[in-house]
């Protein structure tokens, strides 16, 4: 038995997230999976690094499937390109050891949020950032990036309800990146709990148009209240770059 390595790109627009749902065939891996079974006439189950939201993008995001098939992996690549929505393209098809595990080998990950800052919105990149159309001071956005690296119980900045899991994470770095009126913020760490990373936004963004102080975060790490930090901001601005394993 194979197991096979994926590597997806993907416009999340259209979808429901990444994860498969029993009432609907509006999610990435549903899509995947009906035309891998098509492809090879087994029954799969592919397992990606992690979940992503609804309106959620991917340039980098990872699966892996075991299988029968004696398909090359360049034949698989070539038929998932050619079955597959456009929307969602196969980057890299690889044979992989049998222990290897998209999620539980997952060594870190990268995103990237968007910002269209300008008063008018963006015609062209309505659907991959998001407009705000509030001054931004970028050097005190940058100070607030510097306090959410690190070590911490990030709990204050996620959706979670109720978890008996740790909620400590590592953010190994956040940059600014401003071209024009598109300012990108780059996240790199070990990992990312529920919209963690568009409740960061909302924090940043507050503190960068004046809505908030820096001193914020601090309050959100020793509170650990999700109501403490900024809002969510919507899923189209998001972008997982890429899947680290060691």
């Amino acid at each position: 038995m194979k197991n096979i390595k994926l590597t997806i790109e993907y416009d999340g627009k259209r979808y429901l997230g990444w994860q498969r749902l029993g009432d609907s065939d509006k999610t990435i891996q549903g899509k995947i999976e009906a035309t891998l079974s098509k492809m090879t006439g087994e029954e799969l189950e592919i397992v990606g690094s992690g979940r992503t939201d609804s309106g959620t993008h991917a340039r980098g995001q990872v699966a892996n499937f075991k299988t029968m098939s004696t398909m090359t992996p360049e034949k698989m690549m070539n038929y998932l390109n050619n079955t597959l929505p456009r929307d969602i393209v196969v980057t890299k098809v690889e044979e992989v050891p049998e222990r290897f595990h998209a999620r539980y080998n997952a060594a870190g990950k990268q995103y990237s949020y968007y910002v269209w800052n300008k008063e008018t919105p963006s015609a062209i990149e309505r659907n991959f950032s998001y407009h705000c159309s509030q001054s931004l001071d970028i050097k005190k956005m940058q100070a607030a990036c510097d306090k959410l690296v690190g070590e911490h119980d990030f709990i204050g900045f996620s959706s979670l309800k109720k978890n008996k899991k740790s909620t400590v994470r590592t953010l190994n770095s956040i940059t600014i990146d401003k071209k024009g009126d598109l300012i990108q913020f780059k996240f790199i760490g070990e990992g990312f709990l529920y919209n963690m990373v568009r409740i960061m936004m909302g924090t940043i963004l507050a503190i960068g148009s004046g809505e908030m102080e820096l001193e914020v975060i601090d309050e959100v790490f020793d509170k650990k209240v999700r109501q403490t930090a900024g809002e969510t901001v919507p899923a189209h601005g998001l972008f997982l770059d890429e899947v680290y394993y060691k």
